[in-house]
């Protein structure tokens, strides 16, 4: 799966200045789509040429209806929102406004583009209700992308658009993410320039979770984006699972540097069982990882080095 269907379409990307949406952006332009980046500021990011940039509140659906009139897209990835636990707690409903109406907002707006195919974008750690009972979701957050899984899955129920939903796992690579690889290259890199620092504390060693590099993650929205089936929700993973022990001594390996490491808390397993099963759903779309796990980190230790002024290990 080449993405070369999308040539010359149009490609509208929500959350275009985040981490997944840069790669996204690049992803779809390399391809030949015409891509409409959409950021709420003007000065988020420098996306570079042949790009059109459009300053959108999604949480304005005046602003949201008026951009998607004159977009008029084929395609829309829908990246945008609100993504950290912590900040769900502090401002709940800051978080349950941005995952849940702006997506009513861009799907009530894309009811004007009945051929147009999107994907929403949500998380594995949505809240799942059993039957019965009275609700309990972990945080805020968990709560609002259940919410934006169910009211995605029910316009297209009642106005026969076209919606697929993306579930990705722990996404990694180049550029602005918060996730542990990420910060554990950054402490890499502190050690390497300031020389011994405070120990960075990690969980238990033998805990494991499914790491996928963002970029094979941006190819599988573009396999679902072409071939995904309606009303579908398809996790976006690896398929393994690997331990915070190999990560951090994958890490330790390609620098010199004396990185002090401490591990709190009881080692407790995998968290994905089931995810080999799961991650068939898209190679029956034509796609696969393509991007080995180590060549990831090395990637990242490359980023965070060279935005701290170091180019080598």
């Amino acid at each position: 799966m080449d993405g070369a269907e999308l040539t010359g379409k149009k490609v509208l990307i929500t959350g275009a200045s985040g981490f997944t949406g840069r790669h996204a952006v690049t992803y779809f332009q390399s391809i030949g789509a015409k891509v409409a980046a959409v950021v709420r500021r003007p000065d988020a990011y420098s996306f570079g040429e042949n790009v059109g940039v459009y300053v959108c509140d999604l949480n304005n659906k005046h602003q949201v209806r008026d951009m998607i009139k004159q977009i008029q897209p084929d395609y829309v990835l829908h990246l945008a929102g609100k993504n950290s636990v912590p900040d769900s707690w502090a401002d709940p409903l800051l978080v349950l406004e941005t995952n849940v109406m702006a997506v009513l907002y861009l799907l009530d707006a894309l009811r004007s583009c009945p051929e147009a195919r999107t994907v929403i974008v949500g998380s594995r750690l949505k809240y799942t209700p059993e039957p019965g009972r009275i609700p309990q979701p972990p945080h805020p957050y968990s709560l609002s992308k259940a919410l934006e899984e169910m009211v995605s899955l029910s316009w297209m129920s009642l106005f026969g658009q076209q919606i697929m939903l993306a579930e990705p796992g722990n996404l990694i690579g180049a550029g602005p993410s918060t996730g542990i690889c990420s910060l554990l290259a950054r402490h890499v890199a502190t050690c390497e320039q300031a020389g011994k620092t405070e120990a960075f504390r990690l969980s238990g060693r033998d805990n494991t979770r499914d790491f996928l590099d963002v970029r094979d993650a941006v190819r599988a929205y573009a396999a679902l984006l072409l071939h995904g089936t309606s009303g579908t929700v398809y996790p976006v993973v690896s398929g393994v699972e690997r331990s915070l022990g190999e990560i951090a001594d994958l890490l330790l390996s390609m620098t010199e540097a004396d990185v002090p490491i401490r591990w709190d808390g009881a080692s407790s397993g995998p968290d994905g069982a089931g995810e080999q099963e799961e991650v068939s759903e898209l190679r029956k779309l034509g796609w696969q990882p393509q991007i080995p796990f180590e060549a990831s980190l090395r990637d990242i230790l490359s980023d965070v080095r060279a935005q701290q002024g170091r180019t080598t290990g």
